[in-house]
């Protein structure tokens, strides 16, 4: 069953779905206080704007997608400096949530900041990606939308992974072909595997590469055979949970320097408690043993909220 026909299930809408709508539903923040004194406040509210259009307007799929279909993401730009004038370096965060079946609740899917955002902008410069030409003319100018489209394609990725196994491929193909083909500058980073050890680069392969597939496994069993099975069998589905999140551990433990795993699970701390708060003690000290593994940095606060 596609991802069309679950979520339409999952929303219980009888609405009309309008051809050829967009898939995203998109805001746009950027705060630039500390570039104020030096930068026309213009610059950034009209960026502000051509992005939100940029990522809302654009058709980014071949596929239909309804009104309530539409992904719910933000990105969140922080301006750090000016390098040079019309060139800057920023923080990107980018967030992004899917409804779960039979219930009022939104999970996180991706929780990702990127601290290698370097970009070109002024007034009346067009926002523009080309998929078959990422690199643009100018190459500071097409990192701004190119790594745009970059993350656009891992949003829409992870998304079909959670409804169907291994559903977002054709996407993370795209996100990987902006990968290869990416701007290249004095500034840019980021697209290279030795940019660091938390790139675009390394968190695309670790999504594409053979010996990965587990990972997808992962999605799948955690998105929809857990969270949207729980209003039915809720001890089946918190099975299906701590089974996947078992899984992720064989997948840490086998690609030690993975950057998928951390990314997959920021912003989870609340809802895995709050789903093994109430779980028997061999199932919550399999969960301990296995999150001491996965997510080391919040295992205290598990183990204070489960043990």
């Amino acid at each position: 069953m596609n991802r069309h026909i679950i979520l339409l299930f999952i929303l219980l809408t009888v609405a009309v779905i309008p051809l050829m709508s967009q898939e995203l539903s998109a805001t746009v923040a950027i705060q630039s206080n500390k570039v104020d004194n030096q930068v026309d406040p213009k610059v950034f509210i009209q960026l502000q704007t051509q992005l939100k259009d940029f990522l809302n307007q654009r058709k980014w799929s071949n596929e239909v997608f309804g009104n309530e279909e539409k992904i719910e993401c933000s990105f969140y730009i922080t301006i750090e400096s000016v390098l040079s004038p019309n060139v800057y370096n920023a923080k990107l965060s980018v967030v992004s949530n899917r409804p779960v079946y039979n219930s009022n609740y939104t999970t996180p899917v991706l929780n990702m900041q990127d601290a290698n955002f370097t970009f070109k902008y002024q007034l009346s410069q067009p926002v523009e990606f080309n998929e078959n030409k990422v690199q643009g003319t100018d190459p500071l100018e097409a990192n701004l939308t190119a790594t745009l489209a970059y993350y656009i394609y891992v949003i829409l990725g992870l998304d079909y992974d959670t409804y169907e196994l291994k559903g977002g491929t054709p996407y993370f193909t795209k996100a990987l072909n902006v990968v290869y083909n990416a701007p290249e500058a004095s500034g840019i980073n980021g697209w290279k595997s030795y940019d660091g050890q938390r790139n675009r680069f390394i968190f695309i392969d670790n999504l594409t590469k053979s010996g990965m597939d587990k990972i997808h496994e992962v999605i799948y069993s955690y998105y929809r055979e857990g969270l949207d099975q729980m209003s039915t069998n809720f001890e089946t589905s918190r099975g299906s949970i701590l089974n996947a999140l078992m899984t992720m551990q064989e997948v840490q433990e086998a690609n030690t320097n993975t950057m998928v795993v951390p990314i997959l699970l920021q912003g989870k701390y609340a809802e895995i408690s709050g789903i093994f708060g109430n779980a028997d003690k061999a199932m919550k000290k399999q969960l301990i043993a296995t999150l001491s593994v996965i997510d080391i940095a919040n295992l205290n606060k598990y183990k204070e909220k489960l043990e």
